[in-house]
Order: C-alpha cells, then sequence, then structure tokens
C-alpha cells in the first residue's frame, strides 16, 4: 500500500503553456520526490519561472496533469496552496512594515491565532538570523536580510513543498551561502524544495536532482554526477614518481595521453566506480606505482553548454 509520505511531492505530466505563437512549454514531465531538492537549471526564457507559476496554482496551463503534495493541480488548488510555499525572484516585502511585522502579516492572512502567530513569527526572527532587526524597517535591511525575511514568510504557513525561483539572484557570494545553508537546514527537516537558478554551482551545491530545461523541454535529468557523466572530456589524471613508472604505465594503458613537463598521464574515463576499479586493476596486475590519482569530470557549465548549444539571445551565470 502506498504511504502519502511515500508518493512524489510533485508530479506533472505533459504540461504545455503557450503565450499566443510563442511555444513556453512543450511537454513537461517531471517527478519530485518528498524531502529532497529539485532544481530546474536553464537560461532566462527556458520556461523556469512558467512551470513555476503553473505549480502554485498562479498560472493554468494550457494542456497535461500535475499534482502537487498529493494534491491534483486542477481538482484541488486550494488544497496545493495550502500545503506550498512559494519564494519568488522578486521579494514580497513590505519595505514600509518591520520584519516583524511583515511576518505578523502572514500569521494573519495564514488564520493562526494571535498568540500562535507571534510565537511563529519570533521563531523564525531568530530562525534567520533577524531578531535584532525585527523591529527595523524593511526598507534598511541588506539583499541577505531582505531575502532571508522573504523566505522566512514563506514559512510561517509551515509549507510541505516551497518553490525557491532563483532565490539567490542578485545576492553577494556570502549571503548566496548563508541562503544555501537555509535550504538544507530545510530539507533536513523534510521540506521538499523546488529550485529554478541560472546558478550553476548553485544546482550543483543543493540539488538532489536536476532536470535541464531548453525551450521548454526537459532535454536531461538526474544526479550532478551522473549529467556530467554524460558529457565527453572526463578523464583520470596520474602522476608518477619516476619516468620509469610513468613509460610502463603508458605501455599499459594505451588510450593514455602524457602531459607536457610533468610526469603525468591522463586516461579516458566518465569517474564511475567501474571504469576507476578497472584501470587500478590494470596497473596493479603490473605493479605500476602511482603517487597521486585524481578524477576530472566536466562541469555543469560543460553540461549545459552540451545541452542546450547555449542560446546567443539568452543568458546563463556561472558563478
Amino acid at each position: 500500500m502506498t504511504t502519502r509520505q511515500s508518493q512524489p511531492a510533485i508530479v506533472a505530466t505533459g504540461l504545455r503553456k503557450s503565450f499566443g505563437d510563442h511555444v513556453v512549454l512543450d511537454g513537461l514531465d517531471l517527478d519530485v520526490r518528498r524531502g529532497t531538492v529539485f532544481s530546474l537549471l536553464g537560461a532566462n526564457g527556458a520556461g523556469k519561472t512558467t512551470t513555476v507559476k503553473i505549480l502554485s496554482t498562479l498560472l493554468r496551463a494550457d494542456a497535461g496533469d500535475a499534482s502537487v503534495a498529493g494534491h491534483d493541480l486542477g481538482r484541488e488548488p486550494d488544497a496545493v496552496r495550502a500545503a506550498i510555499g512559494v519564494t519568488g525572484q522578486f521579494s514580497a516585502v513590505d519595505n514600509l512594515l518591520t520584519g516583524e511585522e511583515n511576518l505578523l502579516l502572514m500569521a494573519d492572512l495564514h488564520h493562526l491565532p494571535r498568540g500562535e502567530g507571534r510565537r511563529r513569527t519570533a521563531q523564525l526572527l531568530e530562525q534567520f538570523d533577524l531578531a535584532d532587526a525585527g523591529r527595523k524597517p524593511a526598507a534598511t535591511y541588506s539583499g541577505g536580510m531582505r531575502r532571508r525575511l522573504d523566505l522566512a514568510m514563506t514559512l510561517v504557513g509551515s509549507p510541505q513543498v516551497i518553490f525557491l525561483d532563483e532565490p539567490t539572484t542578485g545576492l553577494d557570494p556570502r549571503s548566496r551561502r548563508n541562503m544555501w545553508q537555509i535550504v538544507r537546514d530545510l530539507v533536513a527537516s523534510g521540506v521538499t524544495i523546488f529550485l529554478t537558478t541560472q546558478y550553476l554551482e548553485e544546482a550543483d551545491e543543493l540539488a538532489d536532482r536536476i532536470a535541464v530545461l531548453d525551450h521548454g523541454r526537459v532535454v536531461a535529468e538526474g544526479t550532478a554526477e551522473e549529467l556530467k557523466r554524460r558529457i565527453p572530456g572526463g578523464h583520470v589524471r596520474l602522476r608518477f614518481g619516476d619516468p620509469r613508472s610513468l613509460d610502463a604505465a603508458l605501455g599499459v594503458l594505451g588510450q593514455a595521453s602524457r602531459e607536457a613537463d610533468a610526469l603525468a598521464l591522463r586516461v579516458p574515463s566518465d569517474g564511475s566506480l567501474r571504469s576507476l576499479k578497472t584501470l587500478i586493476g590494470r596497473l596493479d596486475d603490473r605493479a605500476i606505482e602511482v603517487d597521486e590519482l585524481s578524477v576530472h569530470t566536466p562541469d555543469l557549465d560543460d553540461v549545459f553548454l552540451a545541452l542546450t548549444g547555449n542560446p546567443t539571445n539568452e543568458k546563463v551565470t556561472a558563478r
């Protein structure tokens, strides 16, 4: 028997959306496990924000089916809204209110009793390191503080699924890493995160699974490592202590190439455990000593460029 906890957090089949003659989503399929970070990676205009708007009931798909937190998007939109939180590209913080007042407003919108709303507000201000700034106007907050407050407001209703649509755009590196830790803590507590981002490093750091979106279609999906292994260019670098060992290895490993001015070889490899075991076994059979072994695989920049062709009218930021 399938329990609610074992059901996927998000399932989408054949989602389509067009604006006039412009096709934004062209048969999108998604399957997101509960308690994980799922990242939708794509350039500007690839359809990321449209996907979030449809799955969060802000926009109706032209075709296709979807369920979020076990609720059908078309038949149970109110139940979906009650189970989710959304932090968009642009902050929903009211600059005229203090941080505390913004959170209390959200508590009122969620119909929390007054006492519970105040307790929840104090808890979130502490959790997001905003307690000292809680009674200051949000207009005085830095960009990182505003994004933390924005996410805290999303959490007032204790959502099961949170949609983070490019949540760290415009943040400095320190603020971005602080936000990453917040995301990790949320997932550890059982929350499902649906993350869209242009930052390839962000997807690499956070996501349990990544889907690459190109012109409204998922062109690849898997873990970061699985996606990297799909792209040619991976290799194992072997460094030796003396020329004799290097020459012996070169004779055993026919496809290896020698690095100039170094006692090192590069051996083409997909970086998988099986290929590494085979390589090490061949060297061990000949008692060839290796001083250092390192695995080099393509990064997500390479994956993205190979899978999407990096259209010239769209921008991807790799940081």
